[in-house]
């Protein structure tokens, strides 16, 4: 899988940074089959990938009718919830958000390509609980997201993009400790094949029948090899990765992998470069 976007390049802190884009473009598509991926995952992990609160069926019928829209009709899923049976037509994660109790809640998810936690650790959380990890986000970010969803217009889609780093090519990761526990095992003179680049592509949109949202999320993996052969670009993320402030570096854990990353750059000649 080759990456489509390269956030770093626009900011290397955690922003909004979200921007109106044309409904047609909402999906991206990409991937050949995501419900081959996707089935076997909620056959056997059912309680990781998928989950739903009382009273979410009709927003999820929905998403789904936004979806068969969007890509064609497509034959009934007898016995599927409306959601993924959204869900499994396109290779996006899609989680239906909710005014529940005075605030905007999770209430239902398929969550393929989760990355470090389930979809039943989240379910029925409020943004603020959401995004409890993300330092500092309650005091500088909070009010303007729920200003966001309050104001989102039917005709509206909105994009933002997020990267990090891991040395794991597995699009669904609920669990960091043995992903983290392989990063010693990492050779410096191959660390640029084994450490990936996982950008995330988010897409939020309003339901304008039930009041809702649909926020989407579609990861993009490749190893930093790829960027490695182009100099420039492993140039413009050796910047962001240096300019990185601490609250980034510390939620995102980069700090575990700063000896293999100056190992990737001094083989490219990027010691000093800022």
């Amino acid at each position: 899988m080759s990456l489509r976007h390269r956030p770093w390049e626009q900011a290397a802190d955690f922003t909004i940074g979200l921007r109106p884009v044309p409904a047609a473009a909402w999906l991206e598509g990409g991937e050949a089959d995501p419900a081959a991926r996707k089935d076997a995952l909620f056959e056997t992990s059912r309680d990781l990938v998928w989950a739903e609160t009382e009273g979410s069926r009709p927003g999820q019928r929905e998403v789904l009718g936004l979806v068969e829209a969007a890509l064609g009709p497509s034959p009934p899923a007898p016995g599927l919830p409306p959601l993924y049976a959204a869900a499994r037509r396109v290779p996006d994660d899609l989680c239906l958000m909710e005014r529940r109790g005075g605030a905007w809640r999770l209430t239902a998810l398929s969550l393929s390509a989760g990355s470090f936690f389930t979809a039943a650790e989240v379910v029925g959380r409020s943004l603020k609980e959401l995004h409890r990890p993300v330092t500092g986000f309650s005091e500088r970010f909070l009010t303007r997201v729920n200003r966001i969803f309050e104001g989102l217009r039917p005709e509206l889609v909105l994009e933002r993009r997020n990267w990090t780093l891991t040395n794991s090519a597995e699009l669904h990761v609920p669990d960091p400790a043995p992903i983290r526990a392989r990063i010693g095992a990492i050779d410096p003179s191959g660390a640029a094949r084994a450490l990936q680049l996982r950008v995330e592509r988010q897409t939020l949109r309003r339901l304008p029948e039930t009041g809702g949202a649909v926020f989407g999320i579609r990861v993009w993996l490749a190893p930093l090899a790829e960027l490695a052969q182009d100099r420039e670009a492993l140039a413009a993320f050796a910047r962001a990765w240096r300019a990185a402030p601490p609250a980034f570096r510390a939620y995102k854990r980069l700090d575990l992998y700063d000896p293999l990353v100056a190992a990737v750059f001094a083989q490219a000649g990027l010691v000093d470069a800022g």
